[in-house]
């Protein structure tokens, strides 16, 4: 694994779009700082720019680099969840533009799988986690679900659990007020 995270840190740094697992379903993914890289995974997905994406982060305690304002229930919500779970917070910072919403928010999912976590400490930034389809398709539900044309249009294919035919579903997704309120998006 430790060779797998080193080829994907050379296409991240430099504005690569990577195909890789996550905690929920394969995504497409890249440095969530970086306007040219999010572009890249936009096009690849034939999305609309104004649809947001959501971000992953190996650690709770790197919200506040991402994020003006963190109501407290946040770290609850993420200590107590048992699936995964992506958090939409206002007042998104220090990301690519065209990865934050027009509303000024972004969904951050603090992941809980063994490559991204090292993927993440290592990479030191924010990554972009989309699922690997062409909007308005299916979601892949395993790696051999995803079609050639995504798989052809990325700068590399994560070579690890492949083979995992686990069912995960998409993570649910929280939309967090600045006071701490909160609504189910997606369950």
């Amino acid at each position: 694994m430790r060779q797998e995270i080193n080829n994907v840190l050379e296409v991240l740094k430099n504005g690569g779009v990577i195909l890789y697992p996550t905690d929920t379903v394969w995504g497409l993914g890249c440095d969530a700082t970086n306007e040219e890289a999010v572009a890249k995974v936009n096009a690849i997905k034939g999305r609309s720019t104004d649809k947001s994406l959501i971000i992953l982060l190996d650690n709770e305690n790197k919200l506040q680099s991402y994020v003006t304002e963190i109501p407290e229930v946040a770290y609850e919500l993420i200590e107590y969840a048992e699936n995964p779970m992506t958090i939409v917070f206002s007042g998104a910072k220090n990301l690519a533009k065209n990865v934050i919403n027009v509303d000024g928010t972004i969904g951050i999912r603090i992941v809980k799988h063994n490559f991204c976590e090292q993927l993440l400490q290592r990479f030191r930034k924010p990554i972009v986690s989309t699922s690997a389809n062409i909007s308005g398709e299916p979601t892949p539900k395993f790696f051999d679900e995803i079609s050639d044309e995504v798989k052809s249009a990325v700068d590399y294919i994560v070579d690890f659990d492949q083979e995992n035919h686990t069912v995960k579903k998409p993570s649910t997704i929280i939309k967090l007020g600045p006071s701490g309120q909160f609504e189910f998006i997606r369950k």
